[in-house]
């Protein structure tokens, strides 16, 4: 029985492979004509033989087009884990958050029991224009119900963004109201901010949260870096945690800043891509301020270019844990459909010549997608002897050894603080419950918290509540059982994680930041750094002059 129905899908298993094969060989072909591809190759008379002979005569009908589809992801992730394929449909939503804005209605979301509730509204944007309110829950799109099992993000995002200029009417319920507001809202454009807190964590250092690396973080950057001028800064913090990246390119910019001229920040390589470096060219304005740059697991990619470029350089201090390990270069390779592929030309290579793409093995992404989990496992995020490198040695400008095969090791290292975690902490985060009490008390009592205008003012009335202990009511009528001594324990994560939450639904991701940020490890230890004026300055001028070869 099994070897018939291996024999009934031979046909189809063969235009697969053939087809596939004929996408790698077009790919290649095209490699330096540009980055339009097409994905049947006119002049392969053969395969469109094949393909024919597949459409006409075998025994089941099939779509050829779907047959390319399926086979594309499953070609690419042959080759390594960051080669891809982006659908047409899902193209938009893989590029807004680098393009620096996208056409919508502007406005911060969830799905809860499934409904549409409004997080945020965006400051002076479509929906703020047209009158909707943070809490208010959207019903109804252009006269059609909004709500049930169906409604995804996905589906949310596709009915509310569209063309700028285009209309779109809403139904929104609001507070206990019985009847439905209807909006009219035009889309807009809304800006997508890499750039996600600037301010100043004492009064002498200035703090830059960088959320991505897109088209206008650069840009970004600069603004925040002249705010942080106005109040007197002299130190600073980049925060690069959780920052999985984007364009290299806005990396090379945001280092040339810091960095005096000549220096080498980053080179890429490739089997068919020649050696290119990209050097700093001494314009930055901030070539002399001591800097701490922040990283964990989660930075990846240009977070590495920047983290490394500063580190060869011995320009500023890394502190936080082992970054995650990506150095390889995608090149975006579009076609005629929409859709397009993200191929891994070359690697990149930090100044003193080290690549940070940790192992994998090609065709077997398990382990790599398991890397984190690993190390967690292995005591990495708790102890600094637990890190493993796996590539070489290499020395910065001034000889301290550094490492590559495995991401970006901190100068200064930060353990993940478990002390107080329960498994009842862990429940109450994995299992949604706390954001979803965040969101609830925060609906319930906008009015009152309205209020507080500063996190300060916010946080000392947060303070007073006892949101623990209300917690811990709601969540035992949503199955979670309660634990008085483990919640004893955990008092204080419980505390931190449930009133962030209601800031940042609030206020903003800014406020947000500032919160989290009071009792940070890795901020009080880049504060005691620079209070020891112990922060890598910039190279002395002598060296900043010196040509470069």
């Amino acid at each position: 029985m099994n070897e018939k129905k291996n024999n009934h899908f031979m046909p189809l298993l063969m235009a697969v492979s053939v087809v596939v094969g004929i996408l790698i060989g077009t790919f290649y072909a095209n490699h330096f004509s540009g980055n339009r591809l097409s994905i049947i190759n006119s002049g392969s008379n053969k395969l469109n033989n094949l393909l024919r002979l597949v459409d006409d005569q075998y025994v089941d009908t099939v779509d050829v087009n779907d047959l390319v589809e399926k086979a594309m992801p499953q070609i690419l992730s042959e080759l390594d884990p960051h080669s891809v394929y982006i659908s047409a449909k899902d193209m938009q939503i893989a590029n807004d958050d680098l393009k620096g804005s996208f056409s919508g209605v502007g406005i911060e979301f969830t799905i809860r029991q499934d409904t549409l509730h409004v997080q945020n509204v965006i400051k002076n944007g479509p929906a703020e224009r047209a009158g909707l309110i943070a809490g208010d829950k959207i019903v109804m799109v252009d006269d059609k119900p909004f709500t049930g099992k169906t409604l995804t993000n996905e589906e949310a995002m596709h009915r509310l963004k569209g063309p700028k200029d285009t209309k779109v009417k809403l139904g929104v319920m609001r507070n206990k109201e019985k009847t439905i507001r209807n909006f009219v809202v035009t889309r807009g454009d809304i800006p997508t901010k890499s750039v996600t807190a600037t301010y100043m964590l004492d009064d002498k250092t200035g703090y830059i949260r960088l959320k991505n690396f897109g088209e206008n973080t650069y840009p970004e950057l600069l603004i925040a870096l002249a705010k942080l001028s106005q109040e007197g800064f002299e130190n600073l913090t980049i925060d690069l945690r959780g920052n999985t990246g984007g364009y290299l390119e806005s990396a090379v910019q945001i280092a040339n800043e810091f960095l005096p001229k000549g220096q080498l920040i980053v080179y890429t390589q490739g089997r068919r891509s020649p050696r290119q470096e990209f050097r700093s060219d001494g314009r930055g304005s901030y070539q002399q301020i001591p800097l701490v740059v922040l990283i964990d697991e989660g930075s990846a990619s240009a977070s590495e270019i920047l983290a490394g470029a500063i580190q060869d350089n011995d320009r500023g201090t890394i502190i936080g844990r082992r970054s995650f390990g990506k150095g390889l270069v995608q090149k975006p390779m579009a076609f005629n459909d929409g859709s397009m592929i993200r191929l891994t030309i070359a690697r990149y290579y930090s100044p003193s010549g080290r690549c940070i793409q940790k192992p994998y093995v090609s065709g077997d992404n398990k382990d790599y997608e398991e890397d984190l989990l690993t190390r967690y496992e292995h005591g990495e995020f708790f102890s600094q002897d637990s890190i493993k490198h796996t590539g070489p040695a290499y020395k910065t400008r001034i000889g301290r050894e550094v490492f590559g095969g495995g991401g970006i090791t901190p100068d200064i290292f930060v353990a993940e603080d478990t002390t107080d975690v329960t498994s009842y902490y862990k429940q109450a985060s994995l299992s949604g419950l706390i954001l979803q009490f965040a969101f609830d008390y925060t609906d319930n009592n906008r009015q009152k918290l309205s209020e507080y205008k500063t996190v300060k003012d916010l946080e000392k009335y947060l303070s007073k509540l006892n949101t623990v202990e209300k917690f811990a009511t709601y969540a035992e009528k949503n199955g979670l059982k309660r634990r008085n001594l483990m919640i004893q324990r955990s008092h204080k994560l419980l505390e931190r994680y449930i009133n962030s939450r209601i800031v940042y639904n609030m206020m903003s991701e800014e406020a947000w930041v500032q919160y989290v940020n009071e009792d940070d490890p890795a901020i009080q230890e880049t504060l005691k750094l620079f209070r020891e004026n112990k922060a890598f300055p910039a190279v002395p001028q002598k060296q900043e002059t010196k040509k470069v070869a």
